[in-house]
């Protein structure tokens, strides 16, 4: 007896017929065939051809945030775990793009086409930025202020490192002092005075 077809398999079945035909060309028909089930199988499970990239989308997305989501929650000082975070946002985003660069592409289309999953990851790497920010406002380590503000300032100063759309930067020499002076800079902004 087959295993019940789950929306993981699909899933899973989706970024490799994404990685073998591209975004242009991957089709629901493709990840069907991928499956050996009918596209009424995989529809089931996801109502469109878009809904099905979205989950794909997010769920890349998702392997970029959750990590990250232990840094927010340790206990440490805010400016280590701040640190801490950006870093594994920049070294993620970079290593997905030198790791394997065709599939690193594939996903930044996926994004562009999904720009309500892209929203909603963007605000939740704010928010994560925010409680950090919270907690260093609350014991006093940064200067007061609204740390919502404050943590999607710091994600939008920090772009340069992890946005997509500077990856073809990833390889300059010195992006990782370059990192360190942005952080130092942001460091320095949030102080007390």
């Amino acid at each position: 007896m087959a295993e019940p077809l789950t929306a993981e398999a699909i899933l899973d079945t989706a970024e490799e017929v994404l990685r073998r035909y591209g975004p242009a060309k991957a089709s629901v028909v493709d990840v069907a065939r991928a499956l050996d089930v009918s596209h009424g199988s995989v529809y089931r499970h996801f109502s469109s051809k878009a809904a099905l990239r979205d989950a794909v989308t997010e769920r890349w997305l998702a392997r970029v945030s959750e990590p990250l989501e232990a840094i927010v929650g340790r206990r440490a000082k805010a400016s280590r775990r701040l640190h801490d975070w950006l870093v594994l946002l920049a070294t993620t985003k970079q290593g997905m793009a030198t790791g394997d660069p065709e599939l690193f592409e594939t996903f930044h289309e996926l994004t562009l086409a999904s720009r309500e999953v892209v929203a909603a990851h963007v605000d939740h790497l704010a928010d994560q930025l925010a409680r950090i920010v919270a907690d260093g406002m609350a014991d006093g380590e940064f200067a007061p202020g609204d740390p919502a503000v404050v943590g999607r300032a710091v994600l939008h100063a920090t772009a340069k490192f992890h946005h997509p759309a500077h990856a073809a930067e990833w390889g300059e020499p010195g992006l990782d002092q370059e990192l360190e002076a942005v952080y130092r800079l942001i460091l320095s902004g949030l102080a007390t005075r």
